[in-house]
């Protein structure tokens, strides 16, 4: 029977914002006149219950109440109200080299850190140089962390974090810092603890990530929590707060609160229908062959000119994972200013996947890249194979052999 790593019962968090600017140094100084101030919810009686061994993101726009929540279960921030129970030993690395002390060598603030996290000396001297080579940091380590970089602070704080064998890790964009094989380095490692069976609460803008490595993700908007499931569902959501819409053709509107939606900008283009077809049609068959051609049509309203405009489409697998993304600019075809109505076809030759069915997603967006338009995996391409390999893509091989 799983039990619960992290319980979050009805927490609210909120700030106490100044918003006197008419006094003088004087008064503000020895204390004179009335002082004014704005309260800020940055979190709103949030209750979330996640499993030990659960992997989930934490996904919103700046100022959502990601960060707030994370520092809340980190116990770096008292709650206003509500309470945040914890099960097992919890290591977090949310700011850029938080608790580092720039003046001592990276070997004291290794034990430094070490120390805040609860950790004895004797542990942590046993895992020191596992630290150490993790980070890649030996012939700097003793070395003043006022002369690191910043991916040499990530690449320190998140060793350290991930070397103290804890039972729920908190992370917060570090896995989107840092070079390209670091940040495969993490993602290994957060493997590890997924098989491991421990709990990982990740909080990033980067949804690919969340795709991969979590098996569940909640959406904060303006601190309350509007989405709580499967990574692509949640994306979805996500990117309709993110861009403060909800594209009119899009059912999954109707289930948005009515306040809310009337506080949203109205749409400046509507995706108004989607057709898939494929040769297979005219015989009554749904999902195209492995190899046939296909053509998606994409009709739309621009309700006012677009200028710029590109096309995106995007195919992912079952399990939430991107299979194909690219754009009519990609594909060397630029939109240019789209006015009324219209439509755009993309033409496939071949498509060469693997049995299974494929949610496609389509946005239009505007020449600074806002989306103007979404349709979010409402529609589906449906592929046959008879070919014997296993994955995603099918590729033809002949094979010979000599002697």
């Amino acid at each position: 029977m799983s039990r619960n790593a992290i319980e979050i019962d009805n927490v609210s968090k909120v700030f106490k914002l100044s918003s006197d600017r008419t006094h003088s140094m004087k008064e503000r100084v020895l204390g004179l006149g009335r002082r004014e101030h704005e309260l800020f919810r940055a979190l709103n009686t949030l209750s979330v219950d996640i499993e030990e061994g659960q992997t989930v993101g934490i996904l919103g726009h700046n100022g959502s109440g990601k960060s707030t929540l994370l520092k809340c279960i980190a116990g770096i921030l008292a709650p206003s109200t509500g309470q945040v129970r914890l099960r097992g030993r919890l290591a977090s690395l949310l700011e850029l080299g938080a608790g580092f002390h720039p003046e001592l060598s990276g070997r004291e603030n290794v034990y430094i850190n070490a120390a805040f996290l609860g950790i004895p000396q004797r542990e942590i001297a046993a895992k020191f140089d596992e630290i150490v080579e993790f980070a890649e940091l030996q012939q700097f380590i003793d070395e003043p962390v006022k002369h690191y970089s910043s991916g040499m602070y990530v690449r320190l704080g998140f060793a350290v974090a991930v070397n103290i064998d804890p039972d729920i890790l908190l992370v917060d964009e570090v896995l989107a810092v840092g070079d390209e094989v670091f940040q495969l380095k993490c993602i290994n490692r957060v493997k590890q603890f997924q098989r491991e069976g421990r709990t990982i609460v990740v909080v990033t803008h980067a949804t690919d990530t969340v795709r991969e490595i979590c098996d569940r993700a909640l959406v904060l908007h303006h601190g309350e929590l509007v989405a709580d499931g499967s990574p692509s569902t949640s994306i979805r959501i996500f990117r309709e707060h993110l861009h403060g819409r909800v594209d009119d053709a899009d059912p999954a509107g109707d289930a948005h609160d009515d306040s809310q939606a009337a506080s949203q900008s109205l749409p400046t283009a509507h995706i108004t229908a989607v057709a898939v077809r494929h040769q297979g049609l005219a015989v009554g068959r749904k999902a195209v062959m492995s190899g046939e051609p296909v053509t998606i049509t994409v009709n739309y309203e621009a309700v006012t000119p677009i200028d710029g405009a590109v096309m995106e489409f995007e195919l992912l697998d079952q399990a939430g994972r991107l299979v194909f993304r690219t754009d009519t600019d990609r594909l060397g075809h630029p939109l240019g200013q789209l006015s009324g109505n219209g439509s755009v076809e993309l033409v496939a030759p071949s498509v060469p996947l693997l049995d299974g069915d494929y949610p496609l997603s389509i946005r239009i967006n505007d020449r600074a890249g806002v989306v103007q338009a979404m349709r979010e995996g409402q529609h589906v391409l449906s592929v046959a194979s008879a070919g014997k390999g296993a994955g995603l893509v099918d590729i033809q091989f002949d094979v010979t052999q000599s002697d």
